[in-house]
């Protein structure tokens, strides 16, 4: 699969393999603010945004991350980024930041259901992982509405020093929801 080839298209959103061309954008906006509870801190200079972005195209093509930004359809807006890491495992990780002035608009909710319906019907795996630090509210309710069940807990050091209490979530695929309802029903 030509994973630098996927471009995922949604009402309010485009979705589109990394790219050297948003390193300014990607610079300015992952901000200590905004890696609050994410394990990455933010780019000392503009040479380290260009290595993030050398090595998720390198892992792209080797088939290992999806990592794509996120742009607004109608005007090319960047918003964010987001992803998904371990393609190749039964167990998918997702990942996604979106820039301040993108919050609570519904972008992060989109971009990982995107994710995710792409995932469904494109990869052979188990599950979805969902970190999230407990404090950010946003995110968890990303994974909440997708499903999401906390399964396990611990804490983990962020690369700025702040200890994280990280929920990780399990989001089934789309066939092992349908399972879960058609039991229920029974």
């Amino acid at each position: 699969m030509e994973l630098i080839q996927v471009n995922i298209l949604t009402n309010q959103l485009l979705l589109i393999p990394v790219s050297q061309k948003y390193k300014q954008d990607i610079f300015r906006e992952f901000t200590k603010e905004i890696t609050t509870y994410m394990y990455p801190r933010p780019p000392k200079n503009m040479t380290e945004t260009e290595e993030f972005i050398h090595d998720s195209v390198c892992e792209m093509q080797t088939g290992n991350h999806l990592v794509m930004v996120i742009l607004k359809k109608d005007s090319q807006e960047f918003l964010g980024c987001t992803g998904i890491h371990e393609i190749y495992s039964k167990n998918l990780v997702l990942g996604i930041w979106l820039k301040k002035s993108a919050h609570a608009q519904g972008y992060g909710l989109e971009a990982i259901t995107a994710l995710k319906s792409w995932a469904d019907e494109n990869l052979d795996y188990e599950y979805l992982i969902y970190d999230v630090d407990q404090e950010n509210i946003p995110s968890r309710r990303i994974a909440e509405k997708l499903g999401g069940q906390i399964v396990r807990e611990y804490n983990k050091t962020n690369l700025s020093g702040r200890v994280l209490h990280i929920l990780e979530y399990r989001i089934s695929r789309k066939e092992n929801l349908l399972e879960i309802h058609e039991n229920i029903k029974v």
